[in-house]
């Protein structure tokens, strides 16, 4: 399958990310239009770009997906009129030994986490880890930004 996407998560030592050099994050807000066990829709606005993304239903580490990129304007409109729910975060894109991390700072509801995802060529590949990397998350439903929309980390007990 062509639109597949391969990522495994990680929680992020807060202390350690913050005494590392790394670019400047990208300021994201996503909006979600369809939040069920079988797909995602997803609106999407990074900086100054606006994208649409289908999620499906995630298998291992595995899920189909699929995104398109839209004017950022649209983007802010479909999340103002129809989003169910939303998340706010900076994403930092940082290399580490021939890969490139994603890492989110969560603002608002979710403020105080911190998460890193890495995309891979397949479930088997090999990479090394960042000392900044905790303990994995891949696969734990909560940690799901759509499932953040709707039950946000600092509601957590």
């Amino acid at each position: 399958m062509k639109n597949l996407e391969i990522e495994r998560k990680f929680l992020v030592d807060k202390d350690k990310w913050s005494i590392t050099s790394k670019p400047d994050g990208t300021s994201y807000i996503q909006g979600y239009l369809s939040i069920d066990d079988e797909k995602t829709v997803r609106v999407r606005v990074a900086g100054n770009s606006g994208f649409l993304t289908i999620k499906g239903k995630s298998e291992t580490i595995c899920h189909p997906e699929y995104e398109y990129a839209i004017p950022a304007d649209d983007a802010l409109e479909l999340i103002r009129r129809y989003a169910l729910s939303a998340v706010e975060k900076v994403r930092t894109r940082i290399s580490f030994k021939n890969h490139v991390w994603e890492v989110d700072e969560f603002h608002g509801n979710n403020e105080g986490l911190l998460m890193a995802e890495i995309e891979l060529e397949s479930p088997e590949e090999v990479f090394e880890k960042p000392e900044w990397l905790r303990e994995e998350v891949t696969g734990d439903p909560r940690y799901y930004n759509s499932r953040l929309s709707l039950n946000p980390f600092t509601q957590w007990k």
